[in-house]
């Protein structure tokens, strides 16, 4: 008898949904939110998670479309069951990204791109070998400084804080798989190297799936 051919379907595999899930992280003061609020403006298709939040709900937020407001006895189910991708206190309260709206934007076949900081990049690329990684710059330290003293929003030692932070965070450039330099007034040609990235990444020979 002839032996049956198991080899995959080359097409079948090219035509299938490859979503991705993409990390966008950086020090502050890089346009990180920027770029993702652009991209909305743009049209691009990609999930957008809801967070995770203790935090007491602020006039006109919805439920499960700002945050998921959630009691810290419930984010602590949540920590215990690894139902979570990272989480932090900010500012006393508690957020993270559950995993099940990862996993719901994954399913729709739509990319899911998460803005986080460069610790909790580190602790999604743990659990999740298959996300790419994509480090955001400013075009220099001077710039990515300048930008941080020119939101006036802090203290001086709080932001004495922030650039020491951001600084050191610059040094974890390497644990990245690409960068990508959000120079002043170019924030298009920052945002079109992403959507770049985002469509190699999806074209790879040796793409997986992710597995959460």
């Amino acid at each position: 008898m002839p032996e049956t051919d198991l080899t995959p379907d080359p097409y079948e595999t090219i035509h299938a949904p490859r979503p991705l899930l993409v990390i966008l992280s950086g020090p502050s003061g890089v346009g990180k939110d920027a770029v993702m609020a652009h991209m909305h403006q743009m049209g691009v298709p990609f999930y957008q998670v809801v967070t995770a939040a203790t935090r007491a709900r602020r006039p006109g937020e919805i439920d499960g479309k700002d945050y998921h407001f959630v009691t810290i006895e419930q984010f602590a189910a949540m920590i215990e069951q690894k139902e979570l991708l990272e989480h932090a206190v900010v500012y006393g309260d508690y957020k993270g990204i559950p995993k099940s709206e990862a996993r719901k934007g994954l399913a729709s076949g739509l990319d899911v791109v998460l803005r986080v900081d460069v610790q909790g990049a580190a602790t999604i690329r743990s659990l999740v070998p298959q996300a790419v990684a994509i480090f955001l710059i400013a075009s220099s330290e001077e710039e990515m400084v300048a930008r941080l003293r020119g939101r006036q929003t802090e203290d001086p030692g709080r932001l004495a804080m922030r650039i020491a932070t951001a600084r050191e965070e610059l040094r974890r450039l390497s644990e990245f798989d690409y960068v990508v330099i959000n120079r002043d007034g170019q924030l298009d040609e920052a945002v079109q190297q992403v959507l770049a990235i985002m469509t190699a990444e999806r074209c790879r020979v040796d793409w997986e799936p992710v597995l959460l």
